[in-house]
């Protein structure tokens, strides 16, 4: 008997031979969620076993990166400014991966960055601190957008109730601002960090212009769903108008036109490597890690800023059986810090582990039961990936082949 397959998840698990990722992962989490499980993409493993992310780390070393940084020149001369205007548009919050990609546009190729921050739902007191840092050791201008707060409630409670995804609006909304902002100020330059190539979208997907404006604009919003539910059902069911929406909107393609818009990952033109990045971030704008180890993985320093962040990797969890140990030892074994077998044992560990030290938090500010969460949390499991054992859920399948199938 074949078991239910939830989210257009492929049928059988199969996980990659060089790091700790499974076929289930979504290739694009945005869009995953965006469009509302109609189109679903998750990463490849070839028929020799291996992952795009894996595959990508291979391309990376071929890759002449004096070469590459002589094309970041030749970009930043075409947009660079001498009337003191912003040449170039950095979103972020102060993490490592923004207070990098800024410092090092400002500090090191001259160029005079706007940043720009959609903040997080619930700051974390240490994710505050670093955002300040950013900006004041640091030194950079920025404009902070904070959404109107009772509108992100409810969307953020929505995606909950509707996908399990308690980032689904904050992800659209941060990374629709950026072109926006971008449009009215007439800035033509925006910079990313990594592509999410890196992490296993298709390699394909590794480029460095915006040849596609489809992907930062909206033409039809009959088209676009938030929190599960289309913007007419937005409007109709909870009152909200579409002035309320437009924010976590895409741009429309007039406003990324008339400003000839070019969207770039700083990662494609500069190695980029998650530690050393971090690293550079604490010693030139004063950022620092979590005074504890982030539940649910082994690390203390990747997104960390948002009390929700947590949860959010825990739901990928229950949804896909991929938790955040997952990403980061995936992403460790790539750069060759961590051997496969020691991202083994730290999935193993830490994997699925509950966030309970913002939780409660989390409930009472979203005005949602617990027990309501942990119900949806099991409504969400897709029966191919998870089994009850004695009224525990087991995976079926795990990178250690423990599971209850393996």
């Amino acid at each position: 008997m074949s078991l239910e397959v939830k989210y257009g998840l492929p049928g059988k698990v199969i996980f990659c031979k060089r790091c700790v990722m499974s076929n289930q992962k979504p290739s694009s989490a945005v869009e995953f969620e965006h469009q509302q499980h109609t189109k679903k993409t998750t990463i490849n493993i070839d028929a020799e076993g291996i992952c795009d992310a894996c595959r990508q780390a291979d391309a990376k070393e071929q890759i002449n990166w004096q070469q590459r940084e002589e094309e970041l020149l030749k970009l930043l001369d075409q947009y660079r400014r001498n009337d003191g205007g912003y040449d170039c548009l950095v979103p972020g919050s102060g993490g490592k991966d923004s207070a990098y990609q800024a410092h090092v546009l400002k500090y090191k190729y001259g160029m005079n960055p706007l940043t720009v921050t959609w903040p997080p739902i619930l700051y974390t007191d240490y994710g505050y601190q670093n955002w300040k840092n950013w900006i004041e050791i640091g030194g950079f201008d920025n404009l902070s957008f904070k959404p109107n707060g009772k509108v992100m409630k409810l969307l953020t409670r929505l995606s909950i109730e509707n996908l399990l995804h308690p980032f689904q609006t904050f992800i659209l909304g941060q990374k629709n601002l950026a072109p926006k902002i971008a449009a009215q100020m007439g800035i033509g330059l925006i910079f990313y960090g990594e592509n999410p190539a890196e992490y296993g979208n298709a390699i394909a997907d590794n480029d460095t212009s915006l040849k596609d404006k489809a992907y930062f604009c909206a033409q039809n919003l009959d088209d676009i769903y938030l929190a599960g539910l289309s913007i007419k059902q937005l409007q109709e069911q909870h009152g909200l108008t579409l002035a309320d929406l437009r924010i976590f909107l895409p741009a429309t393609l007039e406003q990324l036109e008339r400003t000839h818009i070019s969207v770039h990952y700083l990662g494609y033109y500069l190695r980029w490597v998650p530690q050393e990045v971090y690293y550079y971030a604490v010693e030139h704008t004063g950022f620092k890690a979590r005074p504890f180890r982030t539940q649910g993985t082994y690390s203390k320093y990747n997104s960390i800023d948002d009390k929700i962040d947590d949860l959010h990797y825990y739901t990928t969890f229950i949804k896909f059986g991929i938790g955040r140990a997952t990403y980061d030892a995936s992403q460790e074994i790539r750069n060759r810090h961590i051997s496969r077998e020691e991202g083994i044992a730290l999935v193993q560990k830490f994997d699925g582990e509950f966030p309970d030290k913002y939780f409660q938090e989390v409930m009472t500010y979203l005005e949602m039961q617990p027990e309501i969460f942990m119900r949806l949390c099991d409504q969400a499991r897709s029966p191919h990936l998870w089994q009850q054992v004695n009224g525990v859920w087991r995976l079926r399948h795990n990178v250690a082949r423990t599971g209850v199938d393996d």
